[in-house]
């Protein structure tokens, strides 16, 4: 039986959290239910650790922070626990830096947002999944060697909104992230770890 690695265990974290947040009926409305064509603006910052070209979860370390828009493209939809709305955006990362193993720094843009927000409260707790992908520039090749400047991304994950007003909540998220070239350079070494993240958003 295979042991249980970081990434693996933070998926199933990431899951077991959005069924419990998700469990329960929703106590106050929020900005989001029920309502299409809403925006959502989110300030956010995030760390990441993971495995660049050994088997060492420790191995490298990303930060980096970003400007998300979103607009809800559905009504609430679906039944009991997935019941909720679908949400398209992107985000903008001014900020990329990778200090371990070796330092660089870059950005990039992720023209595909796909967020499911459960319909679903805990207090003032709303839980949500996504799907992300995009790209990214660094000022030195990622993994260093014969690899590339320029790499995608992937991410998927999840995490809970805590409204701390009517129309704006606290973000906290758990993603499994995904970065390789995608064989434009010579080698393709991937990244690959788990990013947690904070951000602030104003619904409008």
């Amino acid at each position: 039986m295979n042991a249980l690695t970081p990434s693996k265990g933070a998926l199933i974290a990431g899951l077991m959290l959005f069924i419990w947040c998700n469990s329960v009926e929703a106590q106050e409305k929020d900005p989001l239910s029920g309502q299409d064509g809403n925006w959502d603006i989110s300030l956010w910052v995030a760390g990441a650790t993971g495995e660049e070209t050994r088997n060492s979860f420790t191995q490298a370390q990303i930060w980096t922070a970003g400007v998300f828009l979103g607009k809800v493209i559905s009504h609430n939809i679906g039944n009991s626990w997935w019941h909720g709305s679908l949400e398209y955006g992107l985000d903008l990362v001014p900020l990329f830096v990778a200090s371990e193993p070796e330092k660089l720094y870059g950005g990039g843009f992720e023209p595909v947002v796909l967020r499911w927000n459960g319909s679903h409260h805990l207090g003032r707790l709303q839980p949500y999944v996504e799907l992300v992908g995009g790209g990214v520039f660094t000022s030195a090749n990622l993994p260093a060697g014969d690899t590339s400047n320029f790499n995608f991304t992937a991410r998927g994950g999840g995490g809970c909104e805590v409204f701390a007003r009517k129309r704006q909540a606290l973000d906290i998220g758990l993603r499994y992230w995904h970065i390789s070239n995608a064989n434009l350079g010579v080698r393709n070494p991937e990244f690959n770890g788990v990013q947690i993240s904070l951000g602030y958003h104003w619904f409008r």
